[in-house]
């Protein structure tokens, strides 16, 4: 569907209730957008299962004002559009975002949400959660973070970095000390080597100075950047579980070897890749993962909203939390160490978080068509 087409008047609330579906793209994409040819092609159908009426929005910061005009005439707004997109962040976009909201469209995820619980920020701030690694910290100067390496490497510890927002693994390091790699300085201990690995497939594993490290993360530093400090977990490899939400309950699961920063398979070469894995999707009634969706729906979230000042409709509609397994308990149970929180593009997904997400998105819908008319 065209967006240009669509009526220029306001959205009415006898219906059809029109939902953008808003993704990243050129002027070219935008002109031939169709449901089919979308960032979330099975999302459509199962909107229009709830009577809501799916529009492709397509968005760039080059035609910011049409998608303005095309989102004014919506009665709702989800958005997939990752924080970097080609090289640009979301500023113009999150703007917007926040204009249209105030216009009376619900938009999921609202930007003020993702800046509460869609960062690696938030990783710091729920230190008070028993999801929490526990030394987890936040470095808001380079120096800060010179800092904490240097005490990190005195005490042996592998860490995993992480810049304030990004994707894909971009901006994730896993920074070990090197044997040998301290000595003394004055009264402390200087940092002199670190061997570290970004997250994308295919970095490779370097050793360098301190100093040239900390020089490579500056970049993270900008405006109101800063980098995620957590304990390495040990079993990485086993997996990270990835729980889908539509707002404060599990619809689905996602589990996948992890293969970013996992050591290299037994034999082979320090900078070798583990084998790659597929992602694979399960329905909220999985068997493995019934103990982690309980602790979840009925710890966890209550504490996150809580902590936030959140309710349950301010939650995003799809939104998903990655776990990764953390030391066993004195029973030998698992536990469970929260990886990040994704909000801003939660794409793929299992097909059971489809109803769920339409029918959410059709409650906050009349939601609001009801607030408007009081």
């Amino acid at each position: 569907m065209d967006t240009a087409k669509i009526p220029s008047s306001a959205p009415s609330s006898d219906g059809p209730f029109r939902v953008a579906v808003i993704y990243h793209g050129d002027a070219e994409r935008r002109r031939d957008a169709t449901p089919e040819n979308s960032k979330v092609p099975t999302l459509f159908p199962a909107l229009a299962a709830v009577g809501l009426t799916g529009v492709p929005v397509v968005y760039h910061d080059d035609f910011r004002d049409q998608v303005r005009r095309d989102l004014l005439q919506m009665h709702a707004a989800l958005v997939w559009v990752n924080p970097i997109e080609a090289g640009h962040d979301r500023a113009h976009l999150d703007a917007l975002l926040r204009e249209v909201a105030g216009a009376g469209v619900y938009v999921s995820t609202h930007p003020d949400v993702i800046m509460k619980i869609g960062t690696k920020q938030v990783l710091a701030d729920t230190q008070s959660l028993s999801w929490s690694a526990p030394g987890t910290r936040a470095h808001a100067t380079p120096q800060a973070l010179r800092a904490a390496l240097q005490a990190h490497h005195a005490a042996g510890e592998t860490r995993v970095l992480k810049q304030f927002r990004g994707h894909s693994g971009q901006g994730i390091w896993k920074v070990e000390p090197v044997a040998g790699g301290n000595a003394p300085s004055g009264g402390g201990v200087t940092l002199r080597q670190v061997r570290v690995r970004e997250a994308p497939r295919g970095s490779p594993e370097e050793v360098l100075a301190l100093d040239a490290f900390v020089e490579r993360c500056t970049g993270y530093f900008k405006g109101n950047g800063r980098m995620i400090d957590q304990p390495w977990q040990s079993r990485l490899p086993e997996g990270m579980i990835r729980c889908y939400l539509v707002h404060d309950k599990v619809e689905g699961f996602g589990h996948q070897a992890v293969n970013a920063l996992c050591p290299a398979p037994p034999g082979a070469p320090r900078d070798a890749f583990p084998a790659t894995s597929t992602r694979l999707y399960f329905p909220p009634d999985k068997p493995e993962f019934q103990a982690l969706k309980r602790q979840l729906e009925s710890e966890w979230l209550p504490q996150l909203k809580q902590l936030f000042g959140l309710a349950t409709e301010d939650l995003p509609v799809l939104w998903d939390c990655d776990f990764l397994l953390g030391p066993k308990d004195a029973n030998g149970g698992d536990t469970y160490v929260l990886c990040e929180i994704n909000v801003s593009s939660v794409s793929p997904y299992p097909q059971s978080v489809l109803d769920p997400l339409a029918r959410a998105t059709l409650a906050r819908v009349n939601a609001g068509l009801k607030e408007r008319h009081r």
